[in-house]
């Protein structure tokens, strides 16, 4: 196997084949890689990959073509056929050559991530997880042309018939939708050669080892073909027949059924044991909350997909899967529209789209559209849309937990004050946490319902009255909660005498004056701005060690020992921040005489140990902190926050909650001049180098 190795991969560049297919591959992916990765500044190659593909329908082929059809017009296969050496042999030694040759051109596009780290964060994951899928769904592609090779004289025949061959799997997954859009057995059964859509997944960051063991097989079982092929001649050399031994047809069927057997029982295994979550992001991964609650469901629950399976949105379906492999009480069912136009109507009166999901138990229903499965961000320039983040995860936890929870947790907003309105982002994030939340205006009311499970108080801009004042002490006796910002206001406790009462339970009082940040890596553009030190506590789980708070006008906050009372800060100016009293009046942004020295907490969460139970108040000094313009200045750091202080409010299972995981890359930076260099390296210098170096090989050869 060895000799005919060697004589086969000196073969490829004893000609221009092997120099003209490394060439032309490192060619068109650097072109990719230059116009995506360098000029665009996509830091995955997942892209890259994904495009060149087609390519290989051209390029394996060429590579393939005379592998074993030459040997037959020639007639020297009859002394491979004829000598000691087994056919298996000489066809893997004759694979492995082609497949060096592939390997290398792979191994160049290999480099590229290691190029791009070198301008910017790079998924390493996701990119070589697409290569991998690239690699063997090449390998497949070579396996197929040497059999394509085996059963042919004519090189040109081989090459038309591998192309064909390989389009025909490049297509097919389109080719069995429009047989059949909700699909059939005959689809079933084309989609065994359906090739690509065993790359989606890899491609899109996720190592599933079903596509790699499929890719595998295929390659393996391909080669046992070319192997029986060659072994039919073979047997006619030997014994002038013109049958092939019953012996080769039976081994063919049991190879046949053994793949396909192994690739059934890879698919039933759990996704967990098959599916690896490359991404940065970890898009396809469950968090411990999610895991958490589907393993300790004990009622069946329904999710029903409004789409055929086959049309799935893939992300949606990976999600899905990790919590059927979770809990055996969610079932996943396939609603195709076309087929049941009006199953829908049974649970909403609006029109929802394709991809929608509705979670059904006993108890209730949970109606998930899938335009709010993706976030979105729309250029009012253009009138454009990009996705920006994956919620499939956050809104199915969401629904399970709504659809079977035995009560809904109640949040009561104060109104009467001129308080602050939470904006859609903020209600969005109360109603994924199954949270309802209603208005109260104390005034009108004798005390905070019994059913509160917290009250907001969203900075009011003027005091609420002493009556109201009591009503609250009085439901924090009671172990109430309360989450409260303020509104700047130079002197608090003067301007705010009866929300000061509410602070004084906790013994907490707000500083004069408005907080300036003097270390500028803690403040954004102005020092009035704060990145305050975020503290590592459950309320700032998501948040400490990895994102950034955006707090604009805050004012700092003092505490003095009371008893039962204990103060844990949350969010922490530097050392180098001051208040400055009387803003408005203020010379100069720089700590004056009379400024007070920080560090300050500006964010703190204080609970008072009663005989029964314990009162809770969150406390912010930002009446900005919880609005969508803070808020997508830190990439939703803010609403985490909020949700994370609404979900210790309630003490109902229901209320849970999972950010939005990010779909926004980070960007690659490369100047002008960089970029056309590595460019022209890859696209230019590099293939006519290899193209160069083929031709003085064919022609020293041709002159001996």
């Amino acid at each position: 196997m060895t000799a005919i190795y060697k004589r086969e991969l000196k073969a490829y560049f004893c000609s221009m084949t092997g120099w003209l297919f490394l060439a032309a591959n490192i060619f068109l992916s650097g072109l990719y890689f230059f116009a995506l990765n360098l000029r665009f500044g996509y830091s995955s190659m997942a892209n890259t990959v994904y495009s060149i593909l087609f390519l290989l329908l051209i390029t394996v082929p060429l590579l393939t073509m005379r592998m074993m059809s030459e040997e037959r017009r020639q007639k020297t296969d009859q002394l491979i056929l004829t000598s000691p050496v087994s056919v298996g042999k000489v066809v893997l030694g004759k694979y492995l050559a082609a497949a060096t040759i592939f390997t290398i051109s792979t191994l160049v596009i290999a480099v590229y991530p290691l190029i791009l780290s070198r301008f910017g964060t790079v998924s390493f994951g996701e990119s070589y997880t697409a290569l991998l899928a690239y690699y063997l769904y090449g390998l497949s592609c070579i396996a197929i042309g040497l059999f394509i090779s085996s059963v042919t004289e004519s090189q040109v025949i081989a090459a038309v018939l591998s192309f064909g061959a390989l389009f025909l799997g490049y297509m097919m997954s389109s080719i069995t939708g429009l047989i059949s859009s909700t699909g059939n057995l005959l689809t079933r059964i084309l989609n065994v050669y359906d090739m690509t859509s065993r790359l989606e997944n890899m491609m899109q960051g996720t190592l599933e080892l079903k596509s790699v063991l499929y890719f595998i097989t295929f390659t393996v079982v391909f080669l046992f073909l070319t192997v029986q092929s060659v072994q039919k001649r073979r047997y006619q050399v030997s014994v002038k027949s013109l049958q092939m031994g019953a012996y080769s047809t039976g081994m063919i069927a049991i190879v046949l059924v053994a793949a396909v057997f192994l690739n059934l029982a890879a698919g039933e295994l759990p996704a967990r044991f098959t599916s690896i979550d490359m991404t940065a992001e970890k898009l396809y991964s469950l968090t411990d909350t999610s895991e958490e609650l589907a393993r300790n469901l004990s009622e069946d629950v329904t999710i029903y997909i409004l789409q055929s399976e086959e049309k799935q949105d893939t992300t949606l379906k990976q999600t899905l899967d990790r919590y059927t492999d979770l809990s055996g009480h969610i079932r996943v069912e396939y609603k195709d529209p076309v087929v049941n136009p009006n199953f829908y109507k049974d649970y909403t009166d609006g029109n929802i789209s394709m991809n929608s999901l509705i979670v059904v138990s006993d108890k209730r229903f949970k109606v998930i559209n899938y335009s709010d499965i993706y976030e979105t961000q729309v250029d009012y320039t253009t009138y454009s849309s990009t996705v920006t983040g994956y919620d499939g995860e956050g809104q199915i936890t969401s629904a399970l937990a709504y659809v079977t929870s035995d009560d809904m947790p109640v949040l009561y907003t104060l109104e009467g004050q001129d308080e602050l309105t939470l904006s859609t982002a903020f209600q969005n994030g109360l109603t994924k946490q199954n949270v309802a939340l209603q208005s109260i205006n104390l005034l009108t009311q004798e005390s905070v319902p019994e059913d509160a499970q917290g009250v907001l108080i969203m900075a009011p801009v003027s005091d609420i009255s002493s009556d109201d004042a009591d009503k609250l002490v009085a439901y924090l006796d009671k172990g109430g909660k309360i989450l409260m910002t303020t509104s700047y206001v130079d002197d608090f406790a003067a301007s705010m005498p009866n929300l000061q009462k509410v602070l004084d339970y906790f013994g907490l009082s707000v500083v004069n004056g408005l907080v300036l940040e003097g270390d500028s890596s803690m403040c954004y553009q102005q020092p009035t701005y704060l990145l305050p030190e975020v503290a590592y506590d459950s309320l700032t789980n998501g948040v400490a060690g990895k994102k950034y708070i955006f707090m604009p006008y805050a004012q700092g906050i003092t505490s003095q020992e009371t008893e039962g009372v204990s103060i844990t800060p949350l969010l922490t100016t530097s050392a180098s921040s001051y208040s400055k009293t009387d803003i408005n009046q203020a010379q100069t942004v720089n700590m004056e005489d009379g400024d007070a020295a920080g560090p300050f907490d500006v964010g703190v969460h204080a609970e008072k140990t009663l005989e029964e139970g314990t009162a809770q108040l969150t406390l912010f000094t930002s009446e900005n902190l919880f609005t969508d313009n803070a808020n997508t200045m830190v990439a939703d750091a803010n609403l985490t926050l909020f949700t994370n202080v609404v979900a210790s409010m309630s003490d109902s299972e229901v209320s849970v909650s999972v950010p939005v995981k990010s779909y926004e890359a980070s960007v690659i930076t490369v100047n002008d001049g960089t970029a056309f260099t590595i460019g022209s390296v890859l696209m230019l210098f590099l293939p006519l180098g290899l193209i160069v170096a083929g031709i003085f090989v064919w022609a020293g050869r041709r002159k001996r």
